[in-house]
């Protein structure tokens, strides 16, 4: 590729959460060898939701060089293990949804073909009572994954809880540090090369121009480049994913940090607890078409523990995503190119993918549409696997003492998740590709935690007969509770690791 062909200038629109992961990553990729400037209003407030993470994002700390403890103390964090899903196929019922595995595969057989079978054969045990997240989750415990590949604890997963403002703060420091270069102010207007219609600049209310060779938008729900601009359009997905509102308020700790999220069902969409270091962050998403404000915010409100800390804080957003995410020389990042509510808190995974993705389809000048159509194929089939998975929650439930409810229950959803549901409901068989964001053991838990269950034993399981399957799924469960009893707390955990600065 010519030098001249090469891109010098990116300019990202945007900060928050996606702009500073945006601008840390490339600057680290890029290796200063290009010229990034972040321009953003300190006028313009972050959405900053999103204090729940799932696993990759410590691929994505570490491909940073940051430091788990040194991340968690100034970010305010805390470990998450996975989801308590609270009332949701039907009042009064729990499940949990763990990060990693359940117990351990038999040879090349998921160890769920198994305890489908000791199902089968009268064992009353939940999927999740065989999984050493659930079990550390449950008695608040914590410490890291064995390094012995032999130990049921050795294949459970974790994620964080933290304060999104302090990481992006905390990536902003690291990003400035490689070079980055920050730009105060508010675009009054974008400007485009008459010949493509490509992205030339942004001007500023100080009439400055910022000029650049790619333009990457993160500039939230508003879409400044890629929607207003370029006139990419939103597919809307409100038909299946209901919810289009959310309030967000911080109360203090009345209990031991958790190291698990809780996501609780009410009459018109769900409220989420998310334990940080030094306070608790609730909020509650729901729809306007079924409950108005003031009755979910007295809800919110209600439902809460510990003192109120913060104002609580309305959000309106759109479900569903752009026609395309990448379009001549801009890509969206974040909230501009889709959203999808954080019920199983994918918001920053999908932005970490996103940035990865562009580095690994990173253009030249020209912009080759066929890269740009890649990516957008690859993106798109995430955003509607990841939809798939949440609209799983609300069309598995018993529920039917709201309007809600009983529309999520009667509802049309996607043959693709009809297709899956069906697999597994035949005998326990799931659709699973490895490019998957949730893998077998995602589907399994909030398949069967709905009461969703295979309606008979796999074939294969009869030839299966070597194994004591009582004797062996009796010790699984027994070393797991056993052995975290003499683990530390969470809190142990934190205050000798990671306490908050």
């Amino acid at each position: 590729m010519s030098t001249k062909d090469q891109i010098n200038n990116i300019v990202i629109v945007g900060g928050g959460s996606a702009g500073w992961m945006t601008a840390a990553m490339l600057s680290k990729q890029l290796e200063s060898n290009i010229n990034i400037t972040l321009v953003e209003s300190d006028n313009i407030g972050t959405v900053g939701v999103g204090e729940a993470t799932i696993p990759p994002i410590k691929t994505f700390n570490r491909l940073l060089g940051i430091d788990e403890n040194d991340f968690l103390k100034h970010c305010n964090g805390s470990i998450k293990l996975g989801i308590s899903f609270e009332n949701w196929p039907e009042k009064n019922h729990q499940y949990f949804h763990p990060f990693g595995r359940f117990a351990v595969d038999f040879d090349y057989i998921p160890f769920s073909y198994f305890w489908n079978k000791h199902r089968a054969a009268g064992d009353q045990k939940p999927l999740q009572e065989y999984a050493s997240a659930w079990h550390l989750a449950k008695n608040n415990k914590f410490s890291l994954p064995s390094n012995d590949k032999k130990s049921l604890f050795s294949g459970f997963d974790y994620a964080y809880h933290f304060d999104a403002g302090l990481y992006a703060n905390y990536l902003r420091r690291y990003s400035e540090k490689l070079g980055v270069k920050r730009q105060e102010g508010k675009i009054t207007q974008v400007n485009t090369h008459a010949k493509n219609g490509f992205i030339s600049s942004v001007t500023l209310a100080n009439g400055k121009n910022v000029t650049g060779d790619f333009f990457i938008d993160c500039s939230g729900g508003s879409a400044l480049l890629l929607g207003k601009t370029l006139g990419v359009k939103f597919i809307d997905w409100s038909n299946n994913l209901l919810c289009n509102r959310a309030i967000a308020v911080q109360t203090s700790h009345v209990k031991p940090i958790s190291p698990y999220t809780r996501s609780i069902a009410n009459t018109s969409g769900w409220q989420w607890r998310i334990p940080l270091q030094t306070r608790m962050g609730n909020g509650s998403v729901h729809s306007s078409e079924f409950i108005d404000e003031q009755t979910a915010m007295d809800d919110l409100i209600s439902a809460i523990d510990g003192e109120v800390l913060s104002e609580p804080r309305v959000i309106n957003f759109n479900v569903g995503r752009r026609e395309k995410f990448w379009h001549k020389n801009c890509v969206a990042i974040g909230l501009s190119a889709g959203f999808l509510e954080p019920l199983e808190s994918t918001s920053l995974h999908l932005i970490q993918r996103a940035i990865m993705r562009l580095i690994s389809h990173f253009p030249n000048k020209h912009c080759d549409e066929i890269n740009a159509k890649q990516f957008n194929n690859l993106t798109t089939v995430e955003y509607e696997h990841i939809r798939d998975f949440i609209i799983l929650h609300y069309k598995a439930t018993q529920r039917d003492d709201s309007e809600f409810w009983r529309y999520c229950q009667h509802m049309a959803i996607p043959d693709s998740l009809q297709h899956q549901i069906e697999l597994f409901s035949s005998h326990g068989h799931l659709n699973v590709d490895s490019s998957d964001l949730f893998k077998q053991d995602n589907w399994l838990a909030v398949l069967t935690g709905q009461n969703i269950f295979p309606e008979s034993v796999a074939p294969i399981m009869a030839y299966k007969q070597k194994i004591n399957l009582p004797k062996t799924m009796d010790s699984f469960h027994y070393v797991m509770t056993e052995t975290v009893k003499k683990l530390p707390s969470h809190d142990e955990y934190l205050k000798q690791h990671c306490l908050f600065q």
